[in-house]
C-alpha cells in the first residue's frame, strides 16, 4: 500500500517477490537498480519525463511500459530505438531484476525503471510527455467481485490520456478473452481514444515492430493466442 502526491492511499495487488533471487539477479538488481531508478521528489512542479536521462544524450521520445514482467518487450525495444527513453514499470522485484540483467549484458542506457506502482509515477508526470504507452498482459483479475482491481478503468484511461501527447499511441495485448473484452470496450468508448483496427488481423497480429516474448510464445502453444489493441489519442 503506497499513496500519492494527494496523500490518498493506492493498493498495488502485484506480487512484490515469490521467491529467493538467483545470484545473476541478486548482483544485477544490486548494481543496476540504484543506477537506473527513478527517484521521485517529495512534492514539486510536474516532471518531464525526458530530465530521468542523460542529458548528455538526450532522447528525443520516451515511452512507458506499465508491468513490463521480467522485461524482454521492453529490453529489445530499448536496444531497437537507442534514441528514445524507455520508462518501466513493475513491482514485481522478481521480475525487475531480470530486467537489470538484461540492461547490463546488453550495456543499455536507455531504459529507466520505476519499482513500484505505476499510478504513483503516472501522478507526478507532466501532462501530454508521454509519447507511447504500453500495457501488455495485465492481471486479468477474472472473478467479477474483483474487477475494480483491474488497470484500465475509465479513471486510469482518464489519467492515461491526460499524459499522452495528441496522436500518442496506446498499446495493449492480453491472452485473455473476457479481459480483452474490458479493454476494448473501456477504451473504444472513451472519448480520447481511437481505435487503429481496420481489419481483423489489426488485432489477431501483433505490429511489425513488436518483439516476441516467451510469455507470449507459451501463450501460443497452450493455445492461448493474444489480441493487440493499438489507440491511439484523438
Amino acid at each position: 500500500m503506497s499513496s500519492d502526491k494527494t496523500g490518498i492511499l493506492i493498493r498495488s495487488y502485484g506480487r512484490r517477490r515469490t521467491k529467493g533471487l538467483r545470484p545473476t539477479r541478486a548482483s544485477a538488481l544490486e548494481g543496476v537498480l540504484p543506477q537506473v531508478a527513478i527517484v521521485l521528489p517529495e512534492e514539486g512542479e510536474p516532471i518531464d519525463p525526458t530530465s530521468f536521462f542523460d542529458k548528455g544524450n538526450p532522447v528525443k521520445a520516451v515511452w512507458l511500459e506499465i508491468g513490463f514482467g521480467n522485461g524482454e518487450h521492453l529490453l529489445q525495444l530499448a536496444i531497437n530505438n537507442p534514441d528514445i527513453g524507455f520508462i518501466g514499470c513493475e513491482p514485481f522485484i522478481n521480475g525487475v531484476s531480470a530486467l537489470c540483467v538484461g540492461i547490463k549484458e546488453n550495456n543499455v542506457k536507455n531504459i529507466r525503471i520505476w519499482p513500484d506502482d505505476a499510478r504513483m509515477l503516472m501522478a507526478r508526470l507532466k501532462d501530454h510527455s508521454i509519447d507511447r504507452l504500453f500495457l501488455l498482459h495485465p492481471d486479468p483479475w477474472p472473478k467479477t467481485r474483483h474487477h475494480k482491481r483491474r488497470f484500465v478503468q475509465t479513471e486510469t484511461l482518464d489519467q492515461i490520456a491526460k499524459l499522452l501527447k495528441p496522436g500518442a499511441e496506446f498499446r495493449m495485448a492480453t491472452d485473455h478473452p473476457e479481459l480483452a473484452a474490458w479493454l476494448l470496450e473501456k477504451t473504444y468508448f472513451h472519448p480520447a481514444f481511437t481505435w487503429l483496427a481496420t481489419c481483423a488481423d489489426d488485432w489477431r497480429k501483433p505490429p511489425a515492430d513488436w518483439p516476441e516474448t516467451r510469455y507470449g510464445q507459451k501463450g501460443l502453444k497452450q493455445g492461448r493466442p493474444p489480441v493487440y489493441f493499438r489507440f491511439q489519442i484523438k
